[in-house]
Order: C-alpha cells, then structure tokens, then sequence
C-alpha cells in the first residue's frame, strides 16, 4: 500500500514537482566591472548567433544552465535546461535572435554584482543585468545572470520575453487617436455616440470572460468583446463576503496600462477593487456586454472560428463569430462542494452555503440568551476572513481545519517574500515582472525555501503561538513556503491580516485533523463521533480545476480536449493556462492580479499572431 503523501507535499495532479536547483558555486572574484564582464558575454553571443555557430553558444552556459523563453523564439512558453539542450532549441527554432543588447538605460538594469541565494547560506555571488533582444518579428526585453566557473564567466540563466510585434506595438505615436474630427462633417457623431455604436455593436475578433488581456488585446488592435453575467462591472467582487480584503500588497497588484494612484491602500477593500474594474474598464474603452451569458458554441474546424450565442440579460440573442475565446476565472473553475452525507438532503436546518455564496455574517444583538454558532469548514484565506467576520458580529466561532496550512505574517510578506521588488519606492513594475519571471522554475523553489526561512524566523511566536492553540501549520512544497502552495497547489495557505491572533487568544475555537460523517439536525457529526453544533455552516472548500468551469461554459467536446490548468510540467512552465489549451481557439488566463498583469501580454501576443498568421 502506497504511503499517503503528506498534506503540504501534495500539489495540482497530474503536475511534476521539480526539485529544488543546486546552488551553483559563488564568485571568486566580485571586485571585477560587471558592465565590461556583460558586454563581453552578450558580444559574444552575438558572434555566434549571426554566424549560426550553435555549438559554441554552448560553450557559453555552464552545463546545466537555463533559458526561460517567453514567445523570443517560439511562439508558446519554453525553459530550456543544460547547454547542450539550449543550443539545440536555438538552432531549431524558428525565429531566430538578430541581437543581443546589455540594457543601459537605468542604474537598476545596469549589470551588478548581485547576490543569488537570499539566505545567505550558501552565499552564491554572479553577475545580474538587463537585456534588450530583437528578431525579425519583433523586440523584447530580458535578464541574464552570470556565475563564474574555474575563472571563467559563464551564463546560469537567461531569459527572453517578447514585448512588442513589429508593425504592431503598443506604444507608437501613430496609434494615438485625435480625439476629434476637425472640419465639417455632416450627421457627426461624439465620442459617446461613437463608443455607444461601439458597444452595440458586439465586433470582436476575440470573445474574453474577463478583463485585462482584453485591455492588452486592444492595445495591440484586435477587436475584442467582454461578456459579463454580472449586471456591472466588478461585481464578481462586490458580491463576495462582507469583509473581504485583499491580502497582497498594492506594489505587487497594479494592472496593465493604469496602475493603482499614489493614495491607494496597501490592502485593497474587494469594494473599492471593484469600483476600480469598472472605472479601469471606461477609461481604456474597454467593449463589455454585461448581464450576458454563454448558453451554446460551437467550432468549425475549417474556418477555424467559433460560433456563439449569447443573451443579453433574457431580452436579447445574439450569435457572435469569434476566432478565439479567452477564459478568465481567477485560477479556478467550479466551486467545491465536499461529499458529505446529509448536505444534499437538507438534513440541516440552519444557514449552510459555499464560500463563495457566503454574503457575510449579521451582526448578533447584545443581551441575546445564546450566541449563534458558527462553523467554518477550511483553514485558508477565505476561511480566515470569514471566521474573523462571524467572531466581530459576536458569533460563536468555530475553524475546522482538516490538514495543515502554510501561514505567513502580512509583515513578513510584506518585508521578506515581496521586498525589493515590490514595495514602496521599489523599481518599476515591469522591470520587477521580469526580473522575477526571468527566473527558471526549479531556482525559484530554491528562492523560496530561503525566503521561507527567514519569513519563519520571523514570524517565530506567530507560528508557535498558532501550534499552541491546537492549529497545524506547514513549511509549504518541499519548504518552499507560500508561493510554491500557490504556485503549484492553487492553495494551502493563509497571510495574516489578523485572524491567527483570535486563534492565539482561543477567541476563535480550532477543530482540528478529523474527518467530517455527516451533517445532522444541529451541525456536523465528525468521525471521531463528535457534533459541533451550528446553527451556520461555510464551506470554505476552495474551487475545482479551471478545465470545470469549461465545461460548464463550453461544453463537454471542449473540455475533454483542453490540458490541466494549473502546476508545472516538466519544464516548469504552467500546464494549459498562458498558451494553447488543447483546444483551437480557446484560452485559460487567470491567477492574481500580478500573473495576469505579466501573463495577460504573454497571451496576447500568442493570440495577436496567429491572428496574423505569423507562423504560430
């Protein structure tokens, strides 16, 4: 019989779980000019990129090297991994790097003498810098990170990512809209009759169910519809529980195009997140029908275009004719309803709802005989914030964690896993963005388990005082911490903004490692043979693979054809989001508010191209 895999090692099915990367050996020599070393490495590279001399490209990376290559060379997301490989993918692919430049252009990009291991332990000191790349398809931005190797410098990873399509960038002069038509124009029309015909008008290339890709989709001229079932903008936000916060930091969040203004909180409020949707969406004249829902498509293999039909709040069909149709549901699909005798019965006769149906707690009145119970089923954020909720409206509270859960401070979070790159007075996001993609997966896991520990060092009491209180936490995928539950569960985790200290204080009651039975009359009887009463029960149980919600939306012949979404593949490259899903002409984009803002271009550009038939 298998031995069962611990709760914190376990990750999306299906994906591989790299292992941590060796650290390579640190410098010997760091008093050298990191600008001269730079520009002798990328010089070159060049030499033998413009005499196709692929195999001394190899000679230029240590044996088991990386290059993470986001759509330079191919036109789906690649890492390639040792020398060897990497001069086999560059020969191979088919366009090919006309330059390679060292980005001068700002102190931060200037290549730097740049410690690699954030622990210290073992202390790993190379060359890092900034890249500017061009091919004859486009241009695009990147980092190479040098290590030295018997007294020769010699690249670790470098990373390419394409930024702008040539004839199509986003930020020409040209593509500057006047704003007005100068002269006599019989029957003009304003700007709000324009975009009013605009929006009626429903034209789109692309059909999103979501929001920022179609802001990159724009920029980049594709014609692109937003179809919404809420009645506004944002209101998959506004409608969630009351207390809702967002737990990352507003330096890590900001949107493409129109970042969040100076004023802003540091912790987004899901109501003032959702305002911003909506203005984020009229200020870039986004086209959104709202109110309107999918209900068929099909896709013609021959003309390689969908056929849609749409209503338009019960008063209206329409049928649309997209060449694609991008996804977007966060990382998520279904929510999940654990199978539990008597929940489908109705056997229990108070309040019993998912998470995500969950409205928010009422206030209970002072002097009442007896405090309602409340029981929330889950030990993560959403669970957190909704027993932080019922506890302040003065209910008798009750957390049932059933495994363990990677909990990091809000303080460490904010001065370990994000600092420097994304905090107050950091550098640019998008130089942030690449800096942090840049790196291959398998060294980010290396990152993480630093960072992991010296964010547990930190946040020393927290997690003692939590153990104490009878509440399991975990060090995450192989140590890695929060980002790798995320990255390669979707889940697992909880960043305090205050609810571990009720836990402390035994304010909020923890049960913890059993099994639920059943629901009965008054609650839920645990295998243990115990019944925690409840006159109010969530189920903060997370949500299903994104591949549901696919199949709820366009069928099951799409959704059997799509990959996974969601935990690496064997390169370290996202399974079935970002790129080709298995299925012609349809996309997953989610994730948090800084995946999306990175990986929404990274998308774009793919769709951008095969609509052009750039050889895609």
């Amino acid at each position: 019989m298998a031995t069962p895999i611990p709760s914190h090692q376990r990750i999306v099915p299906g994906s591989v779980n790299l292992p941590p990367y060796p650290w390579p050996a640190t410098a010997k020599d760091t008093s050298v000019d990191p600008v001269s070393i730079a520009e002798s490495v990328t010089s070159k590279l060049n030499g033998s990129l413009s005499s196709g001399d692929f195999a001394s490209i190899s000679e230029l990376f240590i044996d088991n090297g990386f290059w993470r290559d986001h759509l330079a060379l191919s036109w789906t997301p690649r890492t390639i991994k040792t020398s060897a490989a990497i001069a086999d993918y560059l020969s191979s692919s088919p366009t090919k790097l006309s330059s390679v430049q060292v980005d001068l252009t700002s102190e931060f990009r200037k290549p730097q003498i740049a410690s690699f291991a954030p622990g210290g332990s073992p202390d790993v000191k190379g060359i890092a810098f900034y890249i500017k790349w061009g091919t004859s398809l486009g241009t695009g931005r990147g980092v190479a990170r040098l290590v030295q190797e018997d007294g020769e410098w010699k690249i670790w990873t470098m990373f390419t990512c394409l930024v702008e399509l040539k004839g199509w960038e986003e930020k020409v002069g040209a593509r500057r809209e006047l704003g007005v038509e100068h002269g006599k124009q019989e029957g003009r029309k304003n700007w709000r009759e324009r975009r009013e015909g605009e929006q009626k008008k429903g034209e789109g290339e692309v059909l999103v169910i979501g929001l920022t890709i179609a802001a990159r989709l724009k920029m980049l001229g594709v014609k692109t519809l937003v179809i919404d079932t809420n009645e506004k903008v944002g209101d998959n936000w506004r409608k969630r529980y009351h207390q809702l916060v967002l737990h990352d930091p507003v330096w890590y969040d900001h949107m493409p195009y129109l970042p969040f203004p100076e004023h802003w909180p540091v912790f987004t409020p899901k109501d003032k997140l959702a305002e911003w949707f909506e203005f984020y969406a009229k200020a870039l004249e986004l086209n959104i029908w709202t109110s309107t829902s999918l209900t068929s498509s099909k896709w013609d293999e021959g003309t390689k275009t969908w056929e849609v039909k749409v209503n338009k709040g019960g008063r209206e069909e329409r049928v649309l004719r997209p060449k694609h149709i991008v996804l977007c549901t966060g990382h998520s699909g279904k929510k999940f309803m654990p199978d539990i005798k008597g929940l489908s019965e109705g056997v229990f006769k108070g309040l019993a709802v998912h998470s995500a149906d969950f409205a928010g707690a009422k206030q209970q009145q002072e002097g009442t005989e007896r405090k309602r119970k409340a029981v929330v089923v889950g030990a993560c954020n959403s669970a957190h914030d909704i027993c932080q909720d019922y506890y302040e409206k003065g209910y008798d509270v009750t957390m049932v964690q059933r495994s363990s859960t990677c909990v990091v401070s809000n303080k460490a979070a904010l001065k370990v896993l994000l600092a420097v790159l994304y905090e107050e007075g950091g550098p640019p996001v998008e130089d942030s963005d690449i800096w942090l993609h840049g790196w291959p997966s398998e060294v980010m896991k290396s990152i993480q388990i630093d960072l992991a520990r010296i964010q547990r060092k930190m946040d020393e009491d927290l997690l003692e005082g939590l153990e104490k209180a009878g509440f399991r936490t975990d060090k995450g995928v192989d140590e890695g911490g929060l980002f790798m539950k995320y990255l390669q569960r979707g889940g697992g985790y909880y960043i305090d903004v205050g609810m571990s200290q009720l836990i402390i204080d035994r304010k909020v009651k923890v049960k913890q490692g059993e099994e639920i039975e059943e629901l009965v009359e008054n609650g839920l009887r645990f295998k243990d043979g115990e019944v925690l009463e409840a006159d109010e029960i969530v189920f903060a149980t997370g949500f299903m693979n994104m591949r549901t919600q696919a199949r709820h939306i366009l069928g099951d012949e799409v959704a059997d054809r799509v990959d996974d979404v969601w935990g690496w593949d064997e390169e370290g490259e996202m399974r079935g989001i970002w790129k080709e899903s298995g299925q012609s002409g349809f996309w997953f984009h989610g994730g948090n508010l800084a995946l999306t803002r990175y990986f929404s271009r990274v998308t774009a550009l793919q769709i951008k191209a095969r609509l052009e038939g750039l050889g895609a």
